[in-house]
């Protein structure tokens, strides 16, 4: 069993709750804290899937399994950070302050060109599109890319998706504009916000 302490808190979600991995600084433990364990299972099963189809990993952060803690029923996933060894900001931090949108506005351009084509290319299905499920990752040179870390599976009744390469780039192309319309509504007064996402 892992013990998992409130100093090692990283992230929090609606329901559930991310900690740095106590034995691997590489690694961290979601909980569940509000509701039941389907949605661990529900990832599980997808991330399974996306495995055995040898996806690339680059803006995904990869599953490790699920594990025992001291917080009940964890899961095991990559944990993201900068080349300075901090955790990685989310998206929403970024866009939440015009400054920071406009210092990093160059390097979120080529993110957000970079992570639909990652999308669409491995067919990753996302149940949907959050800034605050989404870090910005920077590298030694400045330079940066999009990682999903959260809401990543396929929730359809039926999921043909998972079978069908060209309805899964028409899914992910759907939600994509849904995902560019609620961050234009959501940070309406970011002006950086307008060549983040190539409007006019």
């Amino acid at each position: 069993m892992l013990y998992l302490d409130n100093c090692a808190l990283v992230g929090r979600g609606l329901h559930r709750e991310c900690y740095a991995h106590p034995m691997n600084s590489d690694l961290c433990v979601k909980v569940v804290v509000a509701g039941n364990s389907d949605e661990n299972r529900r990832e599980a099963a997808y991330y399974q899937r996306l495995s055995r189809r040898g996806i690339s990993w680059e803006m995904l952060t990869r599953f490790h399994g699920l594990v025992e803690t001291s917080l009940g029923e964890g899961a095991v996933f990559d944990l993201v950070r900068d080349s300075d060894g901090s955790v990685s900001k989310t998206l929403a931090s970024y866009l939440e302050c015009d400054a920071l949108t406009s210092l990093h506005r160059q390097v979120l351009v080529q993110a957000m060109q970079n992570l639909k084509e990652y999308l669409l290319l491995n067919r990753v299905v996302t149940m949907t599109l959050k800034p605050k499920n989404i870090l910005l990752q920077l590298n030694p040179a400045g330079d940066g890319k999009l990682v999903i870390v959260d809401n990543v599976a396929n929730s359809d009744f039926i999921p043909i998706t998972n079978y069908s390469a060209r309805l899964a780039r028409r899914k992910i192309e759907r939600k994509w504009r849904r995902f560019d319309n609620s961050l234009r509504c959501q940070y309406v007064h970011n002006s950086a916000l307008v060549e983040v996402l190539g409007l006019d």
